[in-house]
């Protein structure tokens, strides 16, 4: 059986495991909760030591979500197990691999603002700070601007790693540092629905695995 390895505060690992759920793949993989920082399994198959990585059954590691996405759409597609999230080609495909960039950066910027904010003042850098926020705010904005081609009731790999992006700013920021728009939020609100969701929320690693 495959091996996912993960972390329950990492954005690009709930990105996988939504996608992993969306696809119908979730009974073929064995999903393993490690720290990132101290396992030596994981470091072991990863040179970088990052979350997610996917150990396939021959033993190649995968990493890097959206490779990992790409592999796993590609084994549903190839298995009969689903007819995959990211559209084949044309402007769909680019649509939905373009919202999975603008997601991405976000879960950097939010990751990076965060960790920066828990340093002492005297080794911050506001400037990097304040051009993570600015990123992190701008992607709210385009996603506002971009609703219409998240829908709720077509979504894409682009759709799901936004809303992860989202959900991963209120985890950071639960005082509602940034904006989110109210129409974003009811939009989030329909998609946090999902089945693939509610079973990978976010939580610390001292609590419960909610897998």
């Amino acid at each position: 059986m495959m091996q996912l390895y993960y972390s329950p505060t990492s954005p690009f690992s709930r990105k996988v495991r939504v996608v992993l759920r969306e696809l119908g793949l979730e009974k073929q993989i064995s999903e393993i909760l490690i720290d990132p920082w101290t396992d030596a399994a994981l470091r072991a198959h990863n040179p970088l030591s990052k979350v997610p990585t996917l150990i396939l059954e021959d033993g190649m590691a995968v990493f890097e979500s959206a490779v990992i996405c790409d592999y796993l759409d590609q084994l549903a597609r190839s298995s009969g197990a689903s007819a995959g999230v990211i559209p084949e080609e044309g402007v769909s495909r680019l649509n939905a691999l373009k919202w999975q960039g603008l997601a991405d950066g976000m879960m950097a910027a939010t990751g990076r603002l965060y960790a920066d904010s828990n340093r002492d003042e005297s080794d911050r850098s506001e400037f990097v700070m304040e051009r993570q926020a600015q990123a992190i705010q701008s992607g709210i904005d385009a996603i506002l601007d971009g609703l219409a081609q998240l829908r709720t009731e077509d979504p894409h790999l682009g759709t799901y790693s936004v809303l992860v992006a989202l959900c991963y700013i209120d985890f950071r920021w639960p005082d509602r540092r940034f904006d989110i728009p109210v129409r974003v939020r009811d939009w989030m609100a329909i998609m946090s629905e999902r089945e693939s969701f509610a079973e990978t929320v976010f939580h610390l690693p001292h609590d419960a695995d909610q897998k």
